[in-house]
């Protein structure tokens, strides 16, 4: 493979027959069909006038030579003007109706694969990256549009050689039959570039992905870079890429050049075989001078539609490369897979894990025969080592990934018979990073409920902390939290993020607390929001503060994807086993206890 086998490939990616992928985009040209309808008249009547010009001429000058006057020769411009006005007002309306038509198959092929990743559960966004889906919905839909234009172009000149080749085979038919003895040739070389072609084009598809992804990943984390001052790195894995895409594009342009000149090598060959040919028959008195003149002059006009058809075969295949790109997206199965769409009422809560078996990996189990239950309106912590399953359970209840086998109820529903959209409305999930979109703190409070007044999330904001929390903003609710909301401090992203989860009334709240260090005004703040949501929701949190773990109702202790202890705070200090040394080991600095002893220490060294 050389330099190909560097390009990632997606597991999702297939390649389609071209049949089957002109057959989709029929599919998607179909409720178009009156203005292609005038679009082929259009065509027509344009590839019509061109192919009569060189008749028009040709009939004048076969006229003035046989009486030459003014009147006939103002004849000949007229028609000539005629045509070419024609020409040019049937391609403007064309042109008008195509880019409607363009623009229109475009945003449906941008939406349903928007849709489509969109509709993806985590484990696709786990594989694959972000940047090259983005670019299969904007670059490839971008070069499908432009496939649709050279299709029309394509087919208009195909229609004036049809008519040429008619007018051709009228003039001189057996100086035509040599014309379409050398067209096959024209059309095998043609086709040999096809797999090359379409080979390089698609490679090269993925180099700019690639691109895209390093793009969209650096500038993501540029804060991060400039930290650890490794500004200089990404700009070599920018510039690997970038050099990668390079490469790749000057290997396709290197191809994609050599369609044109050679078919018009070959195009010249078989011109200057039709003139020897020709000049025989007119020796011989088999072909008369003028219908050989015309001859040779319709014949440049009927090769080189012909010519295009053949070297825009490249520019076709990098089209259908996009549109199998695109199409890939579109069709890649979802992992999580549903087996029912029962909408549910309103949901008490209640969970419960029988004999769960989950791994992200064939090789990585993470749950082997796993069971628990949760009642309804219990809080429970959930508290482990890094990699012990705490977010994994979140992420199965939230149904983001599919389990093996085993089953997940909630409230006696099976949770893969569940209407997904309808059970999410009821289900409040805050990751550790709260992520917020651009806007202000009010639309991202009502992001989840469009219908909150302003007044209904003033009030609702004031039930924290008296509200004193949006005294620390500029504009208070109209503040903008710019993108990512990194224009508000971690504290404050906590609160709007729980505010967003309290303004949806949530049957169940999962908690992935944040690990990052907060003021105690902040953190009593962020408890009072936690206590709001926890009072009427069964609630699974992630915890990370020893607050949130003193406040669940119970704190389940897990390692490497099992139970090992269940209690509460004391029960389980007192048992003096796992919980008590992740206590001592991550939770024992944030107590009352431990801060105010450390002050005494303190004191006492400093005294003595």
């Amino acid at each position: 493979m050389g330099f190909f086998s560097s390009l990632d490939t997606e597991e999702y990616d297939r390649e389609y027959q071209d049949t089957e992928l002109i057959s989709r985009i029929v599919q998607y040209l179909k409720p178009h069909g009156t203005r292609l309808f005038w679009i082929a008249i259009l065509i027509t009547l344009i590839a019509g006038s061109g192919a009569a010009l060189p008749i028009l001429v040709s009939d004048g000058i076969d006229r003035l030579s046989r009486n030459a006057q003014d009147e006939v020769i103002f004849l000949v411009v007229g028609f000539v003007f005629l045509s070419g006005v024609i020409t040019w007002g049937a391609n403007w309306i064309r042109r008008r109706l195509s880019i409607r038509v363009i623009s229109d198959v475009v945003m449906t092929l941008r939406t349903r694969a928007f849709r489509s990743a969109a509709s993806h559960d985590l484990s696709f966004y786990d594989q694959f990256s972000s940047g090259r889906v983005v670019s299969r919905i904007t670059s490839d839909t971008r070069e499908f549009g432009n496939l649709i234009v050279l299709v029309t172009d394509l087919i208009s000149q195909l229609t004036q050689a049809v008519i040429l080749g008619v007018v051709l085979a009228r003039i001189e038919f057996r100086l035509f039959l040599y014309v379409i003895g050398f067209l096959p040739l024209l059309f095998f070389v043609a086709l040999g570039f096809r797999k090359i072609a379409r080979k390089v084009t698609r490679e090269g598809m993925r180099a700019m992905a690639k691109v895209n992804a390093t793009i969209k990943e650096t500038v993501s984390g540029i804060a991060v870079a400039k930290n650890f001052r490794q500004e200089g790195a990404i700009f070599e894995d920018f510039e690997e890429a970038n050099q990668d895409s390079y490469r790749m594009n000057v290997q396709r342009g290197l191809v994609l050049s050599l369609v044109f000149p050679a078919l018009n090598a070959l195009g010249g060959v078989g011109t200057a075989m039709l003139v020897y040919v020709g000049g025989l028959n007119v020796v011989q008195g088999a072909v008369t001078v003028g219908s050989w003149y015309l001859f040779l002059v319709s014949l440049d006009r009927f090769f080189f539609p012909v010519l295009n058809l053949s070297a825009f075969w490249a520019q076709v295949q990098q089209g259908l490369s996009s549109s199998e790109r695109i199409f890939a997206l579109i069709d890649a199965e979802p992992a999580v897979i549903q087996r029912g769409q029962k909408v549910p009422g309103r949901l008490e809560g209640e969970i419960r894990i029988q004999d769960l078996n989950f791994s992200y990996e064939e090789e990585e189990c993470v749950f082997r025969d796993f069971n628990l239950h949760i009642h309804p309106g219990e809080s429970v912590a959930l508290v482990g080592h890094t990699g012990a399953g705490k977010s994994s359970i979140a992420k199965l209840i939230a149904r983001f990934y599919e389990f093996q086998s085993g089953k997940i109820f909630i409230d006696d529903y099976d949770i893969r018979k569940l209407d997904l959209r309808a059970y999410r409305k009821q289900l409040g999930l805050i990751s550790q990073v709260p992520f917020l979109f651009s806007g202000t703190v009010a639309d991202n409070i009502r992001y989840a409920n469009e219908e909150l007044s302003m007044d209904e999330i003033r009030s609702l904001a004031m039930e924290i902390g008296d509200g004193h929390w949006l005294e620390t903003l500029p504009d208070g609710l109209k503040t903008e939290v710019g993108e990512r909301g990194g224009q508000l401090s971690m504290g404050q992203r906590q609160l709007v993020a729980l505010l967003r989860v309290l303004a949806e009334k949530p049957a169940i709240f999962i908690l992935d607390e944040a690990t990052a260090s907060i003021d105690p005004f902040t953190e009593w703040q962020i408890q009072q929001a936690l206590d709001l949501i926890l009072k009427d929701s069964t609630s699974v949190l992630i915890a990370h503060r020893l607050s949130t773990v003193r406040s669940a109702d119970r704190i389940v202790v897990l390692d490497s994807g099992k139970i090992i202890e269940e209690g509460d705070h004391e029960s389980l200090l007192a048992q003096e086993g796992h919980y008590a040394t992740l206590y001592n080991t991550y939770f024992r600095h944030q107590s009352l206890e431990y801060v105010e002893k450390t002050k005494q220490l303190a004191q006492e060294r400093g005294d003595s």
